[in-house]
């Protein structure tokens, strides 16, 4: 497919330094031509032994980088809209970490700005789509398998939050994969949504609520529950039930070396998404390199983004407001009429 595609990283954090790796040693096809980041020491150190990159401080200026040819955004979610403006104004493919943009005002813009251009550019980084679990789950429903859906059983937990992690962020920044995990799953629109406030953990920060418990309707009958406890103290966990008329599935509850001693046996929890989801990421990554290459963009849509944006918004007025908010979406442009099978119908 010739030369290899020269991608542009903008966020040298936590994120964006795994993706730089993972451009440079995993994926095939693809290399890091340049770097943006504000801290240009956190930058010069994620591209540390990579030949040929271009650190900036400015984003826009690693877009403009000779031999750029795709754009992964990896910087805080109040830069992606800008972002994402900028590389559809330079016909440039994105992988957009999520958010799409924070607010579902700004991911409508995000999507009217593609429906325009006539073509697709953005990949939103929604990578359970690419876990293998959650794509065999996928099939056993698509196949008809367990019958007609009836309930997704879900579990998201971490070990702890991160400095300023607000009982909204629990929801816009956490059950966000969740939200986007069910409409790809069920194929089916969240309707409506109902946020549980549960006592809060002594193990949360002062002022955080912290368990949640989130429950969505969808189109179609089927609901979707979601457990979510930022500070469970133990290790990172994402679980999936689906219960259908004829059966059902569950997934995350695979486990690596177990050890028996001392009248026990143990098995390792992981501690970080990145490690949870190592395998996902890569697939993720390659497979968006693939299409790039071929002159197509696949994945989660803008649509998809904007999506989940809204019903995180609605999730939120929930839990501050209390009882169940309805999720209403704008029209959806005939771009993400046919989306590959992606996206919720």
């Amino acid at each position: 497919m010739g030369e290899l595609l020269g991608v542009a990283v903008l966020g040298a954090g936590h994120m964006g330094a795994d993706h730089i790796r993972r451009l440079d040693r995993v994926v095939n096809g693809a290399r890091v031509v340049a770097v943006a980041d504000p801290d240009r020491d956190r930058a010069e150190e994620a591209v540390g032994g990579i030949e040929g990159v271009r650190v900036h401080d400015d984003p826009l200026a690693a877009l403009d980088a000779p031999g750029v040819r795709a754009v992964l955004i990896a910087s805080p979610g109040p830069a992606h809209e800008e972002a994402l403006l900028a590389a559809f104004g330079r016909g440039l493919p994105v992988l957009c970490e999520k958010p799409m943009a924070p607010e579902s005002d700004g991911a409508l813009r995000v999507v009217e700005a593609e429906a325009r251009l006539g073509r697709r550019l953005a990949q939103i980084g929604f990578m359970r789509r690419y876990d293998s679990g959650y794509l065999e789950l996928k099939s056993l429903l698509d196949g008809g398998r367990l019958g007609r859906p009836l309930m997704l059983h879900c579990t998201h937990r971490n070990v702890s939050s991160p400095p300023g992690f607000t009982s909204a962020m629990l929801i816009n920044s956490s059950v966000s994969h969740e939200i986007d995990a069910a409409r790809w799953l069920l194929g089916q629109e969240l309707t409506a949504v109902t946020v549980l406030r549960p006592a809060s953990s002594s193990g949360a920060p002062e002022g955080l609520v912290d368990p949640q418990f989130v429950l969505f309707e969808t189109e179609r009958g089927a609901l979707v529950d979601v457990e979510v406890f930022v500070n469970c103290g133990f290790g990172y966990q994402v679980r999936c039930e689906a219960v259908g008329e004829a059966g059902s599935a569950r997934i995350g509850e695979e486990h690596g070396t177990v050890v028996t001693a001392g009248g026990a046996a143990s098995a390792p929890v992981p501690q970080d998404y990145l490690v949870r989801f190592a395998a996902a990421y890569d697939r993720e990554v390659q497979s968006w390199v693939d299409a790039t290459r071929r002159g197509r963009v696949t994945g989660p849509s803008a649509w998809d983004g904007y999506a989940s944006s809204v019903a995180a918004e609605a999730g939120v007025r929930s839990l501050e407001n209390g009882g169940r908010v309805g999720i209403t979406l704008a029209e959806r442009p005939p771009l993400y009429a046919e989306d590959g099978g992606d996206g919720a119908r």
